[in-house]
């Protein structure tokens, strides 16, 4: 009796996509995962970092920290303040923890290089004992 009483006739579908539309999008990406530290807070994952570079790193963030808060406040305390003297010296703080940072990363450097230093050694030694070996006449 009504025309448009069938199944596909007369329905308009809106925000439903076709199965065209559906066919010509492309899959949406998935981004990979990340290991990190725990979430629970005790840092069990950090055991996988080397002992000093945790070390290092910890004490640069502190500095660093450090370095921007006094840098920056020292300034400030002597402009909006009058406090000259107290402006001052937390500005030469702030100089100081950032040269200190600089230091961390500069000892945690060169710790590093010596190491890897010594590693190749120990292998450039292993491997010239061998060839040493294999020079010698066999009798």
């Amino acid at each position: 009796m009504f025309p448009f009483d069938e199944d596909d006739e007369g329905e308009v579908s809106f925000g439903e996509r076709s199965d065209a539309e559906r066919e010509m999008t492309p899959e949406i990406p998935k981004a990979p995962s990340v290991t990190t530290f725990d979430d629970g807070g005790d840092f069990e994952g950090a055991s996988d970092v080397d002992s000093g570079t945790l070390r290092a790193f910890v004490a640069a963030v502190i500095y660093a920290n450090a370095a921007v808060l006094l840098a920056s406040l020292g300034p400030m305390v002597w402009y909006f303040e009058g406090w000259t003297r107290i402006g001052a010296g937390l500005f030469v703080a702030g100089l100081l923890a950032g040269v200190r940072t600089y230091q961390t990363y500069r000892a945690w450097r060169r710790d590093r290089d010596a190491a890897e230093t010594a590693d190749s050694g120990d292998a450039a030694t292993a491997g010239d004992e061998t060839d040493a070996d294999d020079a010698s006449p066999e009798t």
